[in-house]
């Protein structure tokens, strides 16, 4: 068979004060037949048709690959460039019998809520008769658009994502099978009417993920995907749904109307308690053992924000006999002077505090450089993501990396990396909404998840939203009992 496969993703956090423009994808942008041999975050679908390529047999056509960082609004001159190069190999490509894309479910462009559901539709009048497939982040939007443009669509099961790899394979098969003619699904879609989320390394979510997976090939049922939903953008689809693809309609929506209502019967009980600032570092303070990692969870690059924060930091130097590291705070301006200065170097640093009023007040402090490096690169399950030039510095006991990409703390890499023992510290305090969980779990005494209060919306009761539809829990009490809107 004739596979096109390409990947055009971020995730667009629409209240961030950080524009996304075609520099914000250069660092992940890799023309036809360069992606590397690793995937991104959302180019998996690229690695696996390169597989089906050389096992099988099939004739694989690459297009584009672009990622960004997650951040503000992408520029409508940049998502119609990035679109349309792709589009335009996609056309060059035909006649093809599957079409497999690397989207990330949740990128706004000014001019265009649903850029997903803008490249699906194009794509498939392009090619009407290819069998469609895109692979999505769980925290995205799932559009009618993106449904009905598609033949499927397959998202990450996994939060933190460490399933990006093998849900792509899972999507590969699924389109390559219908390409064959062996199965025909339909697409069942269920709104839950809801804003929120779970994590899946801690129950109930690991168990309900464990049983989704075990559901799928089994009586007609060919995928699950619950989409989580992205609430830090104002688009009309903000919120959580679950997808299946069955044999049969009547199943289908059933398995998701009631896989939709087992999520809404969890409330809260989905994600753990946050802890404020100060209680959050009493709190590690007291519990025995060592580190205790602190996730930062609202400060997190990942979530389209700095990631430059200083709360934590403050809080944490009102501690100076608690020997603590914190990471990677985003500020490529501190990062500079450090590496001006050369390890060794003793100098005042003014760092953080720089993006936004809700990113707390700049620390002043005299530091002490550690380590420098040209490039922080980490790994995050089978790819690696780069922090950029970044710097270790001291103020007594407490470790600070600063980055100059900004990007969330996947690994503890970010601190071993330059020189940083986290074994010998008592606090560890990470700019991560979860996906650092992973890689930290077999190290850490006890996680805490924290909020300082912003920059990221956490709060979706209290986001300023105009475009959602309505009613949608938590910003209508009981939105089943109202008639619901188109």
């Amino acid at each position: 068979m004739r596979i096109f496969a390409a990947s055009l993703a971020t995730e667009t956090n629409t209240f961030a004060p950080i524009p996304t423009d075609r520099a914000a994808f250069a660092p992940q942008y890799f023309p036809p037949g360069q992606h590397p041999a690793t995937p991104t975050l959302c180019s998996a679908p690229i690695v696996v048709a390169r597989r089906l390529g050389r096992e099988d047999g099939h004739t694989v056509i690459e297009g584009s690959s672009a990622w960004a960082e997650p951040a503000g609004i992408v520029g409508r001159t940049t998502y119609e460039e990035l679109r349309d190069e792709i589009l335009g190999q996609l056309r060059a490509a035909l006649p093809l019998d599957v079409v497999l894309f690397g989207l990330h479910g949740c990128m706004v462009a000014h001019g265009y809520d649903d850029c997903e559901g803008d490249l699906l539709s194009r794509a498939r009048a392009i090619a009407p008769d290819a069998v469609i497939g895109a692979e999505l982040d769980l925290h995205a939007h799932l559009t009618d658009a993106m449904v009905a443009n598609s033949d499927f669509l397959v998202a990450f099961k996994e939060f933190p994502h460490t399933d990006f790899l093998a849900r792509a394979e899972d999507l590969a098969a699924l389109c390559l099978a219908k390409a064959a003619g062996a199965i025909s699904p339909v697409a069942c879609v269920f709104d839950l009417r809801h804003i929120g989320g779970y994590m899946t390394g801690r129950e109930p979510g690991r168990s309900f993920v464990d049983r989704l997976v075990a559901q799928e090939g089994q009586g007609g049922i060919h995928s699950i995907s619950v989409i989580h939903g992205f609430q830090a953008a104002d688009v009309h689809d903000v919120g959580s749904k679950v997808l299946v693809y069955t044999d049969d309609r009547a199943t289908g929506a059933a398995l998701a109307e009631a896989l939709g209502r087992e999520l809404l019967s969890w409330g809260g009980s989905g994600v753990p308690a946050h802890l404020k600032t100060a209680a959050a570092v009493a709190d590690a303070i007291a519990t025995p053992g060592r580190p205790v990692v602190l996730a930062d969870r609202w400060d997190n690059p990942g979530g389209g924000v700095a990631g430059d924060s200083t709360f934590l930091i403050a809080e944490l130097l009102k501690h100076p006999d608690i020997p603590a590291a914190a990471g990677a705070l985003w500020d490529p301006q501190a990062v500079a002077f450090c590496i001006a200065a050369d390890p060794g170097a003793v100098l005042p640093l003014r760092f953080g505090g720089k993006a936004a009023s809700t990113s707390g007040q700049p620390i002043d402090a005299v530091v002490t450089v550690r380590a420098t490096t040209a490039d922080l690169l980490i790994p995050f399950e089978q790819s690696t993501v780069s922090l950029g030039a970044a710097a270790a510095i001291s103020i007594g006991t407490l470790d600070v990396v600063l980055a100059s990409g900004r990007a969330q703390t996947f690994s503890p890499a970010v601190f071993t990396n330059l020189g940083i023992d986290l074994a010998a510290k008592k606090i560890v305090v990470v700019k991560s909404s979860n996906h650092f969980f992973a890689a930290f779990a077999p190290i850490a005494a006890k996680i805490t998840y924290v909020d300082c209060g912003g920059p990221y919306p956490p709060d979706p009761a209290k986001i300023p939203y105009t475009k959602v539809r309505r009613p949608i829990s938590p910003l209508d009490a009981n939105p089943w009992l109202y008639p619901r809107n188109a």
